[in-house]
């Protein structure tokens, strides 16, 4: 299937390229193709993260004892991107596709039809009248802010345990968005979406009362006005603001008779027999930037709508799954330095329900050197997790220490 792909997209662009004329401005700007009638415009970008891990166990939590060492070299993305217009510069499209393992992989159950989950994004966005536009497709969901940075933008090797637990992913659906000035440079941005509720790619369609929708509403401000480059979306300060920049958001989401797990992530607990449990979910985040220096803090609550986030079977009363509810906070600053390095620290707190999971707080210390932006870079961090018992859940690793290295590169 990858070849059939691969050979579809290489004939893809070489249709492109004969009904159109090629322009590339600068390293990391992609290649990009204007028709000669002037109806559509492609930009194409290749990237990939090479990542390096190495882990430690400290026995009884003591840093004079490291053991249980074991270490991983990935391919932790790869990806081909494809964005720009249509007819107009107001209908805008972007077509994304992850082409790694750790990218195509948990789409081999029925609810994929058995298939690749390779369609990261593909979606259109129209324009349609001053400041709304109207998006149709699978692409993110208006959630916390720093699942909707790109995972080439990011301030570390990686996001945090909040994001990886609590953010609401991609999905398939509507949304639509408003932005203008109230007054001055203060910008308000509004969201609404209405999706499957289930996650990227999957085919099963919503039937009868067991399987729901899911829908967000987020409200964003800007009182300082704009970011340079949509920097209140880029982890870092690679563009030093000369002013100081603000931005605050905060989504509220309803994720109704959710089928998996982490609502539209996860495993499947139920098939459409046992209606899901309702997740609602409130995040509220800040990112704010002054010359060198960069900071995002981000809060969480997920909860289940009858407050159990334990699923029984409707007949035999067995247990399906249970959904990872909780809160949580991440807090994490930098300072980029004019020769474009960075140094970097994060604090995240996970405190997941009763019977759900551990405490989980995390320590992260991170050096970057940025050699074209986000498009070429080295980072590395330096992790130290530190695990709480509680309830009946099993306190069954040590805290651990981890060293991470990463390299990207986006052309």
């Amino acid at each position: 299937m990858q070849k059939s792909l691969l050979c579809m997209i290489l004939f893809s662009c070489f249709s492109i390229v004969l009904s159109s004329q090629i322009s590339t401005k600068k390293f990391g700007k992609g290649i990009q193709f204007q028709g000669k009638d002037s109806t559509f415009y492609v930009k194409m970008n290749v990237r990939f993260q090479n990542l390096m891990t190495h882990s430690w166990s400290l026995k009884d939590d003591d840093f004079s004892s490291l053991e249980d060492y074991s270490s991983n070299y990935l391919v932790r993305r790869s990806r081909l991107k494809f964005g720009g217009w249509a007819y107009s510069p107001k209908i805008k499209y972007k077509l994304e596709l992850g082409l790694s393992n750790r990218d195509i992989g948990g789409g081999s159950g029925s609810e994929f039809n058995s298939t690749a989950n390779v369609i990261l994004d593909a979606y259109v966005d129209w324009n349609f009248y001053k400041g709304f536009s109207f998006r149709f497709g699978q692409g993110k969901l208006p959630g916390n802010r720093e699942r909707v940075i790109s995972s080439s933008n990011l301030q570390f090797v990686d996001r945090s345990r909040l994001n990886s637990r609590f953010n609401l992913d991609r999905d398939m659906g509507l949304m639509l968005t408003h932005k203008h000035k109230l007054s001055g440079d203060f910008i308000l941005i509004e969201k609404i979406s209405l999706s499957q509720g289930e996650g990227r790619n999957v085919t099963a369609g919503n039937s009868g009362v067991s399987r729901g929708s899911e829908y967000a509403f987020r409200l964003e401000a800007l009182p300082f006005g704009s970011f340079a480059s949509k920097g209140d979306y880029v982890g870092s300060a690679v563009k030093r603001e000369k002013k100081p920049k603000l931005a605050i958001g905060v989504t509220y989401d309803i994720n109704k008779n959710a089928m998996r797990n982490r609502g539209n992530l996860g495993s499947f607990i139920t098939n459409g027999d046992t209606p899901g449990h309702t997740l609602n979910t409130l995040f509220a985040d800040l990112m704010f930037k002054y010359e060198g220096f960069s900071t995002m803090i981000e809060y969480v609550n997920k909860s289940a709508k009858d407050g159990d986030p334990i699923l029984y079977d409707a007949e035999l009363g067995t247990v399906l799954g249970t959904y990872y509810t909780g809160s949580a906070i991440n807090v994490q600053a930098g300072y980029m330095f004019k020769n474009n390095y960075e140094i970097a620290g994060r604090v995240t707190s996970i405190s997941p329900d009763l019977g759900v999971d551990n405490d989980d707080t995390r320590y992260t210390l991170g050096f970057s050197k940025f050699v074209v932006g986000h498009n070429l870079k080295v980072q590395t961090d330096f992790t130290y997790r530190s695990v709480t018992s509680q309830g009946d859940v099993p306190d069954s690793n040590d805290d651990q220490f981890t060293w991470r290295t990463q390299f990207e590169i986006q052309f």
